[in-house]
């Protein structure tokens, strides 16, 4: 509501020396297929904490600024990784959320799923279900994981004020996670009519290329050092 910036995702490219900058798309799958996407994962973590630090200790008036960071399905199930890079960068817990897909969650049993995100939890960080409404959806993961976010996925908010089931579904999104005391982010914002009808439905937050195209690191301290300013 204050359109300020609260926090930021961290994103993952490959500056690939013959074919130029690579989306995650083009090289994620296979390093998940391989026994890449572990060192992979760490990196982006370890990279994203150090930054986040940084920022926090230059630009402490915007408190508290959160990371998000997307975990692949095997780094969900290995809690003690992410508890190692935490120690190693000193970073707030509070101040890293995890986003896991609900694919992710629903990978092992709901059993497992449910005791490492109890594990992940105890750490201190923030949990959030990316796309929601896009996987599973299962209502019962809400019941019982320990989630502080659900992210709505962004083939809803394309169309919001258009589509009048994607609007409703919107909506619903929004009142479920209030109703459950969680947080919700709109993905995908590209208008400032998305932005103002996310605005009347009272979504907590919102990110999408309306505010910013993805940046790197220099280029988001200048957008923080003007909202300092």
């Amino acid at each position: 509501a204050s359109g300020e910036i609260v926090g930021l995702e961290a994103l993952v490219r490959w500056e690939h020396p013959e074919r130029g900058l690579l989306l995650p798309q083009e090289f994620l799958p296979i390093a998940e297929e391989s026994n890449l996407i572990m060192p992979i994962g760490q990196w982006v973590l370890r990279v994203a904490c150090k930054q986040l630090r940084t920022w926090q200790e230059q630009y402490p008036n915007i408190a508290p600024l959160v990371m998000s960071v997307n975990l692949s399905t095997r780094e969900f199930f290995q809690p003690s990784l992410i508890a190692e890079i935490l120690r190693e960068t000193g970073v707030d817990p509070r101040t890293l959320q995890l986003e896991i897909t609900e694919g992710a969650v629903a990978y092992d049993n709901a059993q497992n799923a449910n005791n490492t995100l109890w594990n992940l939890k105890t750490l201190g960080v923030q949990l959030a279900i990316d796309d929601f409404g896009m996987g599973y959806s299962s209502l019962s993961y809400l019941k019982r994981f320990p989630v502080d976010l659900l992210k709505i996925d962004r083939s809803f908010v394309r169309e919001l004020g258009k589509d009048l089931k994607d609007t409703k579904i919107v909506a619903a999104i929004i009142h479920l996670a209030g109703a459950l005391d969680l947080k919700v982010i709109a993905e995908g914002v590209e208008t400032a009519e998305q932005v103002e009808q996310l605005r009347k439905m009272e979504c907590d937050m919102v990110q999408g290329s309306y505010f910013s195209k993805p940046l790197p690191s220099g280029a988001v301290s200048d957008l923080l050092q003007q909202q300092r300013s």
